[in-house]
């Protein structure tokens, strides 16, 4: 079960990055989401790979 929780949280994490039309966007929801789903952490993590998600 905490397999599948953190195999959700990380594609969860995924999706939300994606969001907003240019690449600051992106960071930033990326980042909004992966602190909430993982802290600090989470935050940095989101972030990234919401910059890298560049069209």
């Amino acid at each position: 079960m905490k397999r599948f929780s953190i195999i959700a949280a990380g594609g969860l994490l995924l999706a939300l990055a994606a969001c907003g039309s240019n690449p600051t966007e992106r960071a930033a929801t990326g980042g909004i989401g992966g602190a909430v789903i993982a802290g600090p952490a989470g935050a940095v993590v989101g972030g990234t790979v919401g910059a890298a998600t560049a069209d």
